[in-house]
């Protein structure tokens, strides 16, 4: 089973972003060297939903070259499912055109307690992967 490891500060960053654009859903990147996270770019959701996002194409595009200028790759991307499990939607799956980033969901079932989840999606395959906490 793959894995990511994500510093906790990360996880929490990502919990936290997800949380404050409740009940819409958040969305972000992680970059990294291989397959650890080293850090956090929340993008704005150009399609305020509970049920979907779209990632702000400037802010994406702001974002990935700063990720190449820090010598890094996008690791993953995430984001919220407000209203139900941490588990890829057929939506999700439909759009998961990257085949070497980690997909991330922060379920928010319990706001208190967020379900984070990381998935790898090739040709319409979901395979759960493992997140490595770290400090």
């Amino acid at each position: 089973m793959q894995e990511i490891i994500i510093p906790r500060a990360l996880l929490k960053g990502m919990a936290d972003h997800c949380i404050s654009l409740y009940p819409y859903e958040a969305c972000g990147i992680l970059a990294g060297i291989e397959n650890r996270a080293e850090d956090i770019y929340p993008v704005k959701n150009m399609e305020p939903s509970p049920v979907s996002y779209l990632m702000d194409t400037a802010d994406q595009f702001r974002i990935l070259k700063e990720i190449r200028a820090a010598d890094l790759r996008m690791i993953a991307i995430f984001h919220s499912h407000p209203a139900s499990q941490a588990y890829p939607s057929p939506k999700d799956v439909e759009l998961a055109f990257y085949d070497d980033v980690f997909y991330i969901i922060v379920g928010l079932l319990d706001k208190t307690a967020a379900d984070i989840r990381v998935f790898r999606i090739v040709d319409g395959n979901v395979e759960e992967a493992v997140i490595r906490p770290a400090d």
